[in-house]
């Protein structure tokens, strides 16, 4: 299909948003769970719909935006600071998200707005927040397993 690229178009648009909670997290030092419940299901939608178009725009413009519209307070949640090794950026993150959500949405037949709100909440989000484990960069299967089971496998 021509404009597709190497993935379906929504797929990248579910990575970018993924991405910019990270980027977000950060930024504030929060739990990715408290950035994604405090821009609730109708922000989200909204970036998820009009993911090509901030994604033309600067990173850090778009999260001070949304960092105020969702007020947003700073958090003492600093897994990047707290980091011994090599810290993944918030794009391989979004990555890591973006395949979770995605297997979670079509396991469970969900809305991907909804699988999103989901994961994060989940346990392994806070499992995948933490960059001195391995959980991160593990087989997506895996980490889907672990969230179904709602445990470390």
């Amino acid at each position: 299909m021509i404009g597709e690229g190497r993935e379906p178009k929504k797929d990248n648009d579910l990575f970018y948003i993924c991405g910019l909670i990270d980027y977000i997290a950060r930024k504030t030092k929060n739990k990715r769970s408290y950035i994604v419940n405090q821009l609730g299901k109708k922000r989200l939608e909204k970036i998820y719909d009009l993911a090509d178009v901030y994604h033309c725009d600067n990173i850090d413009q778009v999260s001070e935006e949304f960092i105020e519209d969702a007020d947003i307070k700073n958090g003492s949640f600093d897994n990047v600071g707290e980091c011994k090794y090599s810290i993944p950026s918030h794009w391989d993150i979004g990555k890591v998200y973006k395949r979770l959500i995605i297997r979670i949405s079509e396991e469970e037949q969900k809305d991907r707005i909804d699988a999103l709100m989901e994961a994060y909440n989940s346990f392994i989000s806070l499992k995948i927040d933490d960059y001195n484990s391995s959980v991160y960069y593990e087989n997506p299967e895996y980490i889907f397993q672990c969230y179904k089971e709602n445990k470390m496998l």
